[in-house]
């Protein structure tokens, strides 16, 4: 009785860690979700601040980044070195960051695209749509626009022409570049731009990108002077409230890697913001960030086009990797082929566990496991028929009265009469 009530427990308990793994499978990337809007940004706290700065520095106080964007406990960043820091305060205009080391993931992508590998590439690439659109269709450049925002008609239309100029000429094909307006800028403007998305995305661009910019006041965050050009860096967004985060994560990494190869320092960092930004549609959906209100639209002109010059290489199209089976980046599909392979253990394994379980409880206990194993194995040997039979191992001769000396005596003489009858031949 006793065993049998611990057989009871144990394959409960098996049952419920079973549960467990089944939770944590990650499956969520294969279907593009129905879109809430509570995953975007509450109205009582706009996604751009402009004028304003939140401050974000480490445990020491180092100021590591600016946003004018609300930031919240769990918003991470990966600087353009590969440091990895995860919000842990927010306190107004101050945020505190926990240092998580550097991020091996980015650090394989720098090595990654080396010389031999870039070769490979270029000749392996092949032709490929990208799409644009502006979410913020009012963000403008205070120098050059004479405001920080001019509806339906910001300084951010030429920015966005810029990116899709240079990639039309890097990649020679059709780019798809939606002017569609969103205004007013508002928290409900993801909303609105959504149905831009989605029409982009039924054309089957291997990627889309959302194109902004920021609104710190400091100017001097982001110029820089690269390839002997006066340039805003730009800041690459992903959405933490998305089922393809990981996805676009590993894009933008990719991204920042081969972009900051090409032109040193062109992206500043990665942002996990809080939010959505339309991502879930897509694991190459990226927002980007050129500049603030108070560059020049000529610098985040210059600085986007350099940007420019990786895209291709990294979406494998017109001198970049080659396609996978799927249509996407080669670099895509080996990822999303090694998250399939782990499914399909965790599935497997999760079949074994809780087909234990139930052998455990209809039998009531571990010795009837074995014998119910054992009695399957001999059931499953008699279904498929005598191992001989099936691989065809030879036969002995089955006259008694022909002893092992005469068989072999047999062959061999069946050997010499064959060789002679070739030799008369």
């Amino acid at each position: 009785m006793k065993t049998k009530s611990f057989a009871i427990i144990l394959s409960v308990g098996i049952l419920l860690a079973g549960l467990g793994i089944v939770s944590h499978l990650d499956l969520a990337p294969r279907i593009v979700p129905a879109w809430n809007p509570a995953s975007i940004l509450s109205s009582e706290e706009p996604d751009h601040l402009v004028g304003k700065a939140v401050n974000i520095m480490d445990e020491k106080g180092n100021v590591i980044s600016q946003v004018c964007r609300g930031v919240a406990v769990g918003d991470e960043i990966i600087n353009y070195e590969g440091k990895h820091y995860r919000v842990i305060n927010v306190d107004r205009d101050k945020a505190v960051a926990k240092s998580l080391g550097y991020d091996k993931d980015l650090l394989a992508w720098i090595g990654y695209f080396n010389d031999e590998n870039l070769a490979l590439a270029a000749a392996t690439a092949k032709k490929g749509t990208v799409g644009v659109y502006h979410t913020h269709t009012d963000e403008a450049y205070v120098p050059s626009d004479g405001s920080a925002n001019i509806p339906f008609k910001g300084g951010i239309y030429g920015v966005g022409q810029s990116f899709v100029n240079k990639l039309r000429q890097k990649t020679g094909s059709n780019v798809l570049y939606d002017k569609t307006p969103h205004d007013p800028h508002d928290n409900s403007a993801y909303q609105r731009s959504r149905p831009t998305a989605m029409r982009l995305l039924k054309q089957n661009p291997i990627a889309i990108f959302d194109v902004h910019r920021d609104g710190i006041p400091d100017a001097g965050y982001y110029r820089a002077t690269i390839a002997n050009k006066d340039v805003s860096k730009l800041r690459l967004v992903v959405g933490r409230q998305n089922p393809n985060m990981q996805a676009n994560l590993d894009f933008a990494k990719r991204m920042m890697a081969y972009a900051n190869k090409v032109h040193p320092g062109i992206v500043k960092e990665i942002f996990m913001a809080r939010g959505n930004y339309n991502q879930d549609l897509s694991p190459t959906a990226l927002l980007i960030e050129a500049g603030t209100h108070t560059n020049t639209k000529g610098e985040a002109e210059r600085g986007i086009a350099l940007f420019a010059d990786a895209v291709p290489t990294v979406l494998g199209i017109q001198g970049g990797p080659a396609t996978g089976p799927t249509g996407r980046s080669a670099l895509t599909d080996r990822a999303a082929g090694r998250s399939g392979w782990r499914a399909v253990g965790w599935i497997l394994g999760l079949t074994l566990v809780l087909g234990g379980g139930f052998l455990l409880i209809s039998t009531g206990s571990l010795k009837g496991v074995g014998d119910r194993l054992s009695s399957f194995g001999k059931e499953f040997t008699n279904y498929l028929g005598p191992v001989k039979k099936r691989t065809g191992a030879a036969k002995k001769p089955r006259d008694s009265k022909i002893t092992q000396q005469a068989y072999h005596d047999q062959a061999d003489r069946a050997v010499i009469d064959h060789r002679d009858d070739v030799t008369e031949d």
